[in-house]
């Protein structure tokens, strides 16, 4: 019975193996493996070109520190952004690996292992980040020409001869190939829990009393969180006597920031909770509240892109700004405004850098709520056979959408200002000011209301453009023909 298994596959009734690109999601996974390439890329020759351009110049070309500082930046941000790709690569193919439940029960009724299937999943997700990655290669070296070319033409000491064909742009290529796959590797562990006895259902998503049984989960998002945590307070106590205290806060971030992605199901259906009381009691509201809470993990993969786009600009605009106000707050005469230019420019180039990430999540969020309702064409048919219309089936997906980006927005906001406080105490808080040298100490946080209301428009306008497909899809279907769909 288990040789079978690879022969049904091989079938004509099966899929080829490209074929499964043409499944709904695989695209804009592809696409977002591209953007992380590219930017990848990007900044490599970025780098290089800025230390070349530095090492020509005639004041600071003895100076390696800069040149550093660059690099250090372009690893960071280029790592940020891989992060957050393979976070939103893993729940494109957990929400996918929900929606072939019954073909992967169905292999395994014939005899194929869980392990097979979960290794076909991993392998398609390994095909995805070469494809994503070789584009992105093929678009970031192109615009790094462009770039240069332009500020070759500009700049007065800018290197002769600058090749974008730099060695170092095949690592980001090959760290989001590799990153793809494994994010697919681990957003298929639901594989192994398939029954074959779930061959006659339809995708199956777990239930909220079903995700709060899961120990293992509960288990890891606590540790992640507690040694995230201490991290945290060790970078700001640390950060009270060396600026090297930014560094432990960075690490502390990054756990604490994986626990709650890995626990987002956990936090994120309590925050939904709390959103869903502004939108009414009305039947349309109610049932995108219940949609929203009935299936935290769906919910959850959602919501934690935005979550981390909305943290890493929230946090950067509010570090910024507590070190603005940490220069006024040590200067004994008011200040012109002309002397903090260089940090609106810094702050300026690296919210558009940052902006990538946010660009990725934004994409990870339109694409989940669209294979969402792929899946959920049964029970969108059966709500239009028993007398919703198609406006309040639209509008009900546009509700569910707007809770999940704005429990994502507030619980981002939130985190973005605790981030960017630790991040600008760790590192100026031993920083001697004016007019005793002594160390700053502690820092008050600076909230810039100015990116807070840009970071609440832009995340109106994400609601609206992340529903524009999932709702059309959701009222093109005929109530008869949905409720036949498998």
């Amino acid at each position: 019975m288990t040789a079978l298994a690879p022969t049904l596959l091989e079938t004509p009734l099966s899929p080829s193996r490209i074929a499964f690109l043409r499944e709904r999601g695989m695209g804009a996974s592809v696409f977002v493996a591209a953007i992380t390439s590219a930017f990848g890329v990007l900044l490599v020759d970025a780098t290089v070109f800025l230390g070349a351009l530095l090492q020509s110049d005639p004041l600071i070309g003895n100076s390696q520190t800069l040149d550093y500082v660059v690099r250090i930046l372009s690893v960071l941000l280029t790592a940020v952004a891989m992060y957050v790709a393979a976070i939103v690569t893993a729940n494109t193919f957990s929400t996918i690996v929900a929606g072939r439940t019954r073909r992967i029960a169905l292999l395994r009724l014939i005899g194929a292992s869980a392990r097979s299937q979960r290794a076909e999943v991993a392998g398609q997700g390994l095909t995805v980040g070469v494809i994503g990655a070789m584009l992105g290669l093929v678009g970031g070296l192109l615009l790094a020409w462009a770039g240069t070319a332009i500020g070759s033409a500009a700049l007065a000491n800018a290197p002769q001869g600058f090749s974008a064909l730099q060695p170092a742009v095949l690592v980001p290529a090959v760290g989001v190939a590799l990153t793809t796959w494994l994010a697919a590797w681990a957003g298929s562990r639901r594989v192994l829990t398939v029954t074959p006895l779930q061959a006659l259902a339809g995708s199956v998503e777990r239930t909220s009393e079903e995700t709060s049984t899961v120990t293992g989960r509960h288990l890891g998002t606590l540790t992640m969180l507690v040694l995230g945590g201490a991290m945290l307070a060790g970078g700001v106590v640390f950060g009270l006597s060396s600026p090297l205290g930014v560094v432990v806060a960075f690490f502390g971030g990054v756990f604490s920031f994986s626990g709650l992605a890995i626990g987002s199901v956990l936090i994120m259906p309590p925050v939904l909770r709390v959103v869903a009381r502004l939108f009414g009691r009305s039947a349309t509201a109610r049932l995108a509240a219940e949609n929203a809470l009935r299936y935290p993990e769906r919910s959850s993969r959602m919501a934690i892109g935005v979550v981390m786009g909305v943290t890493l600009v929230t946090m950067f605009a509010v570090a910024l700004e507590s070190a603005k106000a940490l220069v006024l707050r040590t200067s004994d005469e008011q200040l012109p405004p002309e002397i903090f230019a260089p940090f609106d420019a810094f702050g300026t180039v690296m919210m558009v850098l940052v902006g990538v990430s946010a660009v990725i999540a934004a994409v990870g969020l339109v694409n989940l709520l669209t294979i969402g309702v792929v899946q959920r064409r049964r029970e969108l048919g059966l709500l239009r056979a028993i007398g919703l219309s198609s406006g309040q089936v639209r509008r009900m997906v546009l509700l569910e959408a707007a809770h999940v980006t704005i429990a994502a927005t507030v619980t981002g906001l939130v985190l973005g200002v605790v981030y960017g406080w630790v991040a600008a105490q760790s590192l100026l808080g031993s920083v001697p000011t004016v007019p005793d040298l002594q160390p700053a100490g502690l820092i008050a946080p600076a909230v810039p209301w100015g990116p807070v209301a840009a970071i609440v428009v832009a995340t109106a306008v994400l609601t609206l453009i992340a529903a524009v497909t999932p709702t059309r899809l959701a009222t093109r279907v005929a109530p008869v023909e949905a409720l036949a769909a498998d």
